[in-house]
């Protein structure tokens, strides 16, 4: 069996970055999915195309974020596992994680492609670029089995304390998509079909290459056919750690996609422009995001194994760590982010809204730092439930309220707009700050007595 990788003992910041690149390379490559479809689109096609890869990818993403949400419960469940010393009900935990997320692919299928034209609305598409969108919803939804897929065996890689084996297979996976944008939308001119179906191609590569990989390499944790099922307390279990973090994850996408609607109202180079900001945000927001599923997997293993004083320190360095990449990324995001987002579009028009709309997003750079990390932690103490309720308060007490106050201001100003999401994040740090203070001053008092 191949052997797990053990966070509970030696130096925390080594193990940590070694852990923490690769799935932030991961994600990279993952976010270039849909970067490369807006890319090639956006140069061989024209705004209305632009506009429907930016709302449809936004779509994808949000079933996206609902999964992966979800998944963090298997996710730190079999950190805890193996923090524990208890590998028999480890391979029960990723048993029944298929078992569940079986089901979840085959609902997410049927509705997605049934609902895409009514979601296209509801997302208040621009008339001229409506069924275009429509088309790369539908077509990308055909494809959420392998959404599914990758993402449990990304939970699984990540609980073994294994980020190289996704990093590998998101890299071919990733190849095989730009590869194939060339092919279908520059050389066979498809446009949004052609988008659409290279990213469902590289999704399903990635699935039989994590399997393959899988297959071979062994688990540290015996496992066989007949762990898969739903055994009740391990299903339980993964919903009970992992609703929280979906449900906030699926709001918090809600809520950018409420602000997508809202821009989309002010015009099909409006919403061009935000789309190809956000798109650049998803690159943005890596480095965070990395941290916080790296820390979810850290801290769960010395969860498991009682060490919470070095679980504290790794969201520490976490936290130092991250914000030094955050300076760097603001610094571009706010003074060079008409070249960036030159890379995703060729309308002046364009790049000058997408640029006005990033000088907001540079600030949200680096408070992300912070709260991610926080998020990361409290994910893999189990205190998922929070960690929702957080999410939840800083999207629809400001994100959205901010957002749609700014977007009725004459002249309108897509910076203006952009500022709801860093207001939210300094509201989110806050509760954070706040529960941790409650959770030490709580551990004290039970340790006096």
């Amino acid at each position: 069996m191949k052997q797990t990788q053990s966070f509970t003992e030696g130096p925390i910041l080594t193990p940590l970055l070694r852990f923490t690149i690769p799935v932030l390379l991961a994600l990279f490559l993952q976010a270039m999915y849909g970067g490369v479809d807006l890319l090639i689109v956006g140069q061989f096609g024209e705004a209305a195309d632009v506009s429907a890869v930016s709302t449809g990818s936004q779509i994808m993403q949000f079933i996206t974020a609902v999964v992966t949400g979800l998944s963090m419960g298997a996710t730190v469940l079999l950190g805890q596992k193996l923090g524990k010393k208890r590998p028999e009900e480890a391979g029960q935990a990723l048993g029944s994680a298929i078992a569940l997320f079986a089901l979840v692919a085959v609902l997410l299928t049927v509705v997605m492609v049934a609902a895409a034209s009514p979601i296209a609305s509801l997302m208040q598409a621009p008339e001229e670029a409506f069924h275009q969108t429509t088309v790369y919803v539908r077509i990308c939804s055909g494809g959420a089995a392998f959404i599914v897929a990758y993402n449990v065996l990304g939970a699984m890689f990540r609980g073994i304390g294994d980020s190289k084996t996704p990093l590998l297979t998101v890299t071919i996976a990733c190849i095989t998509n730009i590869a194939g944008d060339f092919l279908l939308v520059a050389g066979f001119h498809m446009g949004v079909t052609g988008a659409a179906l290279a990213t469902v191609l590289a999704q399903a590569v990635s699935v039989v290459l994590s399997l393959l990989f899988t297959a071979q390499r062994g688990l540290p944790f015996p496992f066989s056919r007949k762990d898969i099922r739903f055994h009740p307390q391990m299903t339980k279990q993964i919903l009970l750690l992992g609703c929280p973090i979906a449900l906030q994850d699926a709001l918090v996408s809600i809520s950018f996609l409420a602000i997508a609607a809202i821009v989309n109202t002010l015009g099909v180079v409006a919403s061009a422009g935000v789309g190809v900001a956000e798109k650049l945000c998803n690159f943005i927001m890596l480095v965070p995001s990395s941290y916080m599923q790296s820390l979810s997997a850290f801290v769960a293993q010395n969860i498991g194994a009682g060490e919470k004083g070095r679980a504290k320190r790794a969201m520490a360095w976490g936290m130092v760590t991250s914000l030094c990449c955050g300076l760097f990324l603001g610094y571009a995001s706010f003074f060079h982010g008409g070249r960036l987002a030159g890379l995703f579009a060729k309308d002046e028009a364009v790049i000058a809204a997408a640029a006005d709309y990033l000088r907001a997003y540079s600030i949200d750079s680096l408070l992300t730092s912070i709260m991610f990390c926080f998020a990361g932690y409290f994910n893999g103490c189990g205190s998922t439930t929070f960690v929702m309720l957080q999410g939840i308060a800083g999207s629809f007490l400001v994100r959205i309220p901010v957002s749609f106050f700014m977007s009725r201001q004459t002249p309108v100003s897509l910076f203006r707009v952009g500022l709801a999401t860093p207001c939210s994040t300094v509201v989110q740090i806050l509760l954070f700050v706040l529960y941790f203070l409650f959770q030490t001053l709580r551990e004290r008092r039970n340790r006096q007595y």
